[in-house]
């Protein structure tokens, strides 16, 4: 099964068969969407206009990761032929591949329109749904793609995402599960399930599914974050740590694995590893719980003003009204203003003026006695 490209939590699956090695000459190997594609350019060069082969190589340069290439042998083959329903599928699909959602959205329309049909072109507009967070689109979609094919893993799959990005994190695991029946060797799946498991707080099942994963995809930051995560709700923190640091360095872009090593690094007073984890993880979740606080305190601990001013900032516009991060933004402030010379001053300097001495009033003196004149 090859699943749509979808910004949401990760899966894993079944432990792989036993398989005798294998020794291959990497040199020697010429097969794949690309090389296949790449077959066909003479074949194009001879026929142009024979839209079968424009579509043959679209479809296989999807295939191998190159959405705007295909892109272009779609227009060449609608320009030739635009009554074609399958050509706008693969047009939606292109256009789903760079991200362009409301695009893919219409062109899959187009494809209805002109007959396309089948399982395919439901299940792309779910998962696009999916992405475009239209969730009661994205189950209809994908409901109609389990009326016409009842064992498709992708759109049990993305029913999952669905139910558990709405909340219903009961239905989406049980969805996974039957995703998982029909497809057990989808590292996907089994993180996704790992992920909610943890989520709920039901380690044990999730190192399990984390478990069977990481033997299916060795390479995979998410499932090592997942096993980590089991281990750390189990209480085994020095081992979670460990499989949090693997997990960055597998994939920089687990940013949950950078929140947990910043909040170890916050109980460890170890301000230096709290800064550099938690400014990589805000840059990908801005709502990680605490750790925007705990990031200015620790840039202001360590002398960086300018910078622990700016989260200061930040801290206000998040929380308005909050008078503990408005005073810090008006003191980190006037510390970082007091740093600098009067010529980069946006704020004038007040210097401190001894006050004038008061002036001494001298003592009032008596009165001579009056003496009566003589008479």
């Amino acid at each position: 099964m090859s699943f749509l490209t979808v910004t949401v939590l990760a899966a894993c699956s079944n432990e792989p068969s036993e398989q005798p090695d294998t020794l291959v000459n990497l040199a020697t190997v010429q097969s794949g969407p690309r090389v296949q594609a790449e077959e066909l350019n003479g074949a194009i060069a001879r026929e142009p206009r024979n839209t079968t082969l424009l579509a043959r190589r679209a479809s296989l340069l999807l295939a191998a990761g190159q959405p705007q290439a295909a892109l272009r042998d779609v227009a060449a083959a609608l320009e030739i032929d635009n009554s074609d329903g399958g050509l706008y599928f693969l047009q939606a699909r292109g256009l789903r591949g760079l991200g362009e959602l409301p695009a893919a959205l219409a062109a899959a329309r187009q494809a209805a329109q002109r007959g396309f049909s089948g399982p395919e072109l439901p299940l792309l507009v779910g998962e696009t749904q999916l992405a475009s967070r239209n969730y009661t689109a994205a189950l209809d979609n994908l409901d109609r793609t389990l009326r016409l094919d009842p064992d498709q893993s992708a759109a049990l799959f993305y029913k999952g995402l669905a139910y558990a990005a709405i909340g219903d994190t009961s239905t989406a695991i049980q969805y996974l599960h039957d995703a998982l029946a029909r497809d057990p060797r989808q590292p996907e799946i089994l993180h996704q399930l790992a992920f909610l498991l943890n989520a709920r707080r039901v380690p044990g099942q999730a190192a399990r599914f984390a478990a069977l994963g990481m033997r299916l995809d060795t390479t995979s930051g998410l499932l090592k974050y997942d096993y980590g995560r089991q281990l750390e709700l189990q209480g085994h923190s020095d081992s979670a740590l460990w499989y949090y640091r693997r997990a960055l360095v597998l994939d920089s872009t687990v940013y949950r694995a950078d929140y947990r090593l910043g909040l170890a690094a916050a109980r460890e007073r170890k301000p230096a590893a709290l800064i550099s984890h938690f400014q990589r993880a805000l840059r990908r979740n801005p709502r990680l719980p605490q750790a925007r606080a705990l990031l200015a305190e620790a840039l202001e601990s360590q002398n960086r003003l300018p910078e622990a001013l700016v989260q200061y900032r930040r801290l206000v516009a998040e929380n308005p009204g909050n008078q503990h991060w408005t005073y810090k933004v008006w003191k980190t402030a006037d510390r970082v203003q007091s740093q600098l010379p009067d010529s980069l001053r946006t704020t004038p300097r007040y210097y401190y003026r001894r006050p004038p001495a008061p002036e001494r009033v001298l003592p009032i003196s008596p009165l001579p006695p009056i003496r009566p004149e003589a008479g």
